[in-house]
């Protein structure tokens, strides 16, 4: 049976390896394909005020019958609701939506330094009172670059847990990797997998070829590897499964190297630099 490896957080609890990604799940087929996830073993679920599926994420939470307790669930505080009071209510409605009592991870999503003058420092200081109050287990912040930890950790009491930032073989965001690394701060990695931009990649292909996996899962052992939390998405039963598996594999210090030096830099993003991003979803 596959095992899942577990990082060990600043706030002392454990945080599994590999998680669920639920980014583009519509209400539609949110609750039936995290359900089947939940099923093939996944027991770390990663959603969005801004992805808009938290009630049915937490309906297929409901309806496996897995204990709660079992479960690492993480959300993240939409672009629009910065501001302090705004913060607390959609937080309070995140957790009726998802049919629960607390999460175990409360992300700021973006910092948006340019619309709200910078000032996410206020906005994580209000994310404090949820970790106090035990209703978020731990708080952190997602892509967040050295120059936004920065203020935080001058300014705020809670160390955030984990910074979730787009990291893949083609963008390995090393000097915000290395100064979480340095601050105590886990890194999770969304789009892990680069889009599959790199399931062709010669390198990527080679390894997989020799060591029976397919390219996906030779990536995500890399990240794994490294020590760092992924979070891969897919809708399809194979190819949740594929990713599941990809515990089950381990890479040569060779293989881990080839795969480093693919780093391609900011040619290698696929979604907003951080400083550049603005979006307030509707």
């Amino acid at each position: 049976m596959t095992q899942i490896s577990a990082v060990k957080l600043n706030t002392g609890k454990l945080m599994p390896q590999l998680g669920f990604g639920t980014y583009k799940l519509t209400p539609d087929n949110a609750t039936e394909v995290v359900l089947e996830a939940l099923k093939i073993g996944y027991r770390h679920i990663d959603t969005a005020q801004m992805y808009g599926n938290e009630r049915e994420v937490g309906l297929a939470i409901k309806e496996s019958g897995i204990p709660r307790e079992e479960i690492f669930l993480t959300t993240k505080l939409n672009n629009g609701n910065h501001l302090p009071d705004d913060a607390r209510r959609t937080f309070d409605e995140s957790l009726e939506k998802l049919g629960t009592d607390y999460v175990d991870m409360f992300l700021m999503h973006w910092p948006l330094p340019k619309l709200y003058d910078g000032d996410f420092v206020t906005t994580y200081k209000v994310m404090e009172e949820f970790a106090i109050d035990k209703r978020a287990r731990a708080i952190g912040v997602s892509n967040f670059e050295p120059h936004h930890l920065v203020p935080i950790l001058r300014e705020a009491t809670i160390v955030p847990a984990t910074n979730q930032i787009e990291l893949h073989p083609y963008l390995l965001n090393k000097a915000t990797w290395e100064f979480c690394r340095n601050q105590g701060i886990a890194v999770t990695a969304w789009s892990p997998l680069g889009r599959g931009r790199q399931f062709e990649d010669p390198t990527i292909v080679e390894i997989a070829t020799r060591i029976g996996a397919s390219p996906a899962q030779v990536i995500l052992a890399w990240h794994l590897q490294h020590g760092n939390i992924a979070i891969p998405k897919a809708s399809s039963v194979e190819r949740q499964r594929e990713n599941f598996e990809s515990a089950n594999i381990s890479l040569s210090e060779a293989d881990m190297e080839a795969i480093d030096a693919l780093d391609k830099g900011e040619a290698g993003r696929t979604g907003k630099h951080p400083d550049e991003m603005n979006l307030i979803p509707n």
